[in-house]
């Protein structure tokens, strides 16, 4: 189940009104880890490639759960007080001869005990689940830390910035898991510094643009994504209307709109490579 991207926390009653979990949002290698007694344990990439063999110290955690306990989670890496994605892309033996990376199964969901599957209870239902099922178990395994009061979790998000902390995934507290669903139920949002930056183009029609050409500071171009909400276009177009030329073709983004006094924005810039997401016109 993935969650969809927002550019805002959610309200407690934001997502359909019965309540919103807010759990921190991590930096690492999302996995379902399966544990299956005598068998190997399996630890499911978003692609189902088995991550076990290249992360030894979390398959043998896995192994020590009861076997048909599954766990939805992320495979993190730690090193100088920081989380550090890097150190996943480096080779187990690498990894292994670096004595200050350490490494972190973080399970934020339980997909089935022993026996029993869970996906239909409400999320609240496995949260309760989940505490439970791992209140005994040690490090590398844990439960991410979540709450319902939103301001707590913005005061984390904020707190543990410097620990490399991306952000808030938040979910309905009623919500049954969907294998393979997004939607509404789980949102993410990504924690940013807003930047300024000038609107150069609207693409899409005039009227109703689809998205902006913006460039930084630094010279940086980027079409912002995604697509403009309706409130967004309509605020967009009545700044702009005045200010637009003829249509052109950019080699890079094709039709646009270009401005001939641009206009000032600011924007997000998250992941890796950076995607730019609008946030506001700027009043002033």
């Amino acid at each position: 189940m993935r969650p969809a991207a927002v550019t805002a926390v959610p309200p407690s009653d934001g997502l359909g009104g019965a309540g919103v979990q807010y759990e921190l949002k991590l930096d690492g290698f999302r996995c379902v880890a399966f544990a299956r007694g005598d068998r190997p344990p399996f630890l499911q990439s978003r692609t189902g490639r088995d991550l076990a063999p290249a992360f030894p110290p979390i398959a043998a955690a896995v192994a020590r759960l009861p076997e048909g306990l599954v766990l939805d989670a992320e495979l993190v890496a730690w090193r100088a007080g920081r989380f550090a994605f890097g150190e996943l892309l480096r080779t187990r033996r690498a990894r292994g001869a670096a004595p200050d990376v350490a490494l972190g199964l973080i399970a934020f969901d339980l997909l089935a005990l022993p026996g029993r599957d869970l996906r239909g209870l409400p999320l609240a239902d496995r949260r309760r689940l989940l505490l439970a099922a791992l209140a005994d178990v040690p490090p590398p395994i844990q439960p991410v830390l979540a709450t319902t009061d939103r301001a707590e979790a913005l005061e984390w998000m904020a707190g543990l910035a410097d620990t490399g902390v991306e952000g808030l995934v938040c979910k309905a507290v009623g919500s049954p898991y969907r294998p393979r669903g997004t939607g509404h139920a789980w949102v993410k949002y990504r924690r940013g510094d807003t930047l300024d930056a000038a609107v150069r183009a609207l693409t899409g029609p005039a009227a109703h643009p689809h998205a902006l050409v913006l460039e930084l500071d630094d010279g940086r171009v980027f079409l912002t994504t995604p697509r403009l909400t309706p409130v967004q276009a309509r605020e967009v177009a009545e700044a702009a209307g005045a200010l637009l030329g003829p249509p052109v073709t950019d080699p890079d983004h094709g039709p646009v709109h270009p401005l001939t006094t641009p206009l000032r924005a600011e924007l997000t810039l998250t992941g890796r490579p950076p995607t730019a997401t609008f946030v506001r016109l700027r009043g002033d």
